[in-house]
């Protein structure tokens, strides 16, 4: 899979994770991964001190695959310093009063999404095991019924709507759900209906709710993450609404791009405004422009600003995050 980059960016570090990752792997892997190996969690914080909740973070995509690999080892220790890298440019949204539990997974690669949607899901289904299982191990032996926070961007959003749509059934379960930031992945009304469980996200407080958004330019009519023709549920982070309400960029509080360390490298407040398109349910970004933000990936044309979800909107997550959990306690 070969990076396309329309220019130098002032941010090289966020598409590194895309690009300088290993390309091994194999599809062909059965055993079960053993999530009671502190070696298979990139992070596993058991100190509850000061901690009122539990954050479950599922990585995005950082392995590229080759020919014949489809999907990540976990014995990759490259493969797995980027899988760390990724996660940490996004650890600091979500983890101000949370203990933080992220698990390696054999993911997918991006020559994967490069398929037919059919052939994907053999190695799909295999990531997901992987999240499944340590999100039982997590939950059976660390949980002691805390709140929990569901986070995953792109693949990791697929694959936290999976775990939802399986696990998030057991109403015990469901009812210690702060919320499911399952961003930059497509979810549908159509879903919503099949598994109750699955409660969309109507304002900034609401508890118990999945908050998701796909970010693309006005002129963006498809995409890999949302199809032609199919319309995604979403949620604006400028404003917390559901509509099409244009939120004045004056709203945004800081976009923030970060490196492999969760360091800062640059933040602009006020950088752009978004509205939902009424016909596709993406989020319509304004006030930036592909030129200046380019799409980065060979699977996404320009304007589809997918690898900026989160770094778009940061400090209004981040500061959602304390909102929702806010919330969730004072109903308790």
């Amino acid at each position: 899979m070969v990076v396309k980059m329309k220019k130098i960016l002032i941010f090289p570090l966020t598409f590194i994770l895309m690009v300088s990752i290993s390309l091994s792997g194999c599809s062909n892997q059965t055993n079960a991964t053993d999530y009671s190996d502190n070696s298979n969690w990139s992070y596993f914080e058991t100190d509850t001190t000061d901690k009122t909740a539990d954050v479950f973070f599922v990585c995005p995509t950082v392995y590229l695959g080759s020919d014949d690999s489809y999907n990540m080892e976990l014995t990759d220790e490259d493969a797995k310093a980027d899988f760390l890298g990724a996660t940490n440019m996004e650890k600091e949204i979500y983890d101000r009063d949370s203990r933080f539990f992220a698990p390696y997974y054999r993911q997918v690669g991006l020559n994967v999404y490069a398929m037919e949607t059919n052939d994907r899901e053999q190695y799909l289904e295999l990531a997901f095991e992987d999240v499944k299982n340590a999100f039982e191990y997590y939950y059976e032996t660390c949980n002691d019924g805390r709140p929990i926070i569901l986070v995953g961007f792109s693949q990791g959003a697929d694959m936290c709507i999976r775990l939802m749509k399986e696990r998030f059934k057991d109403e015990k379960i469901q009812e210690q759900l702060i919320a499911c930031y399952a961003i930059g992945w497509r979810i549908t009304e159509e879903e919503t209906r099949e598994y109750p469980q699955l409660k969309f996200a109507e304002g900034e407080s609401d508890t118990g709710v999945i908050i998701s958004f796909n970010s693309e330019a006005e002129s963006i009519d498809n995409s890999l993450t949302v199809p032609k023709g199919t319309k995604t549920l979403a949620i604006n982070p400028l404003n917390w609404k559901t509509d099409g309400a244009i939120a004045d960029k004056s709203l945004n509080l800081g976009a923030c791009f970060t490196d492999y360390d969760g360091n800062i490298i640059k933040e602009i407040n006020n950088l752009t405004g978004a509205y939902i398109d009424d016909v596709r349910g993406t989020l319509k970004v304004t006030d930036v422009t592909p030129e200046e933000y380019p799409a980065g990936l060979d699977i996404f044309e320009d304007g589809i600003y997918h690898l900026y979800d989160y770094q778009f909107f940061y400090r209004n997550l981040q500061k959602n995050v304390q909102i929702r959990i806010n919330a969730y306690l004072s109903d308790k």
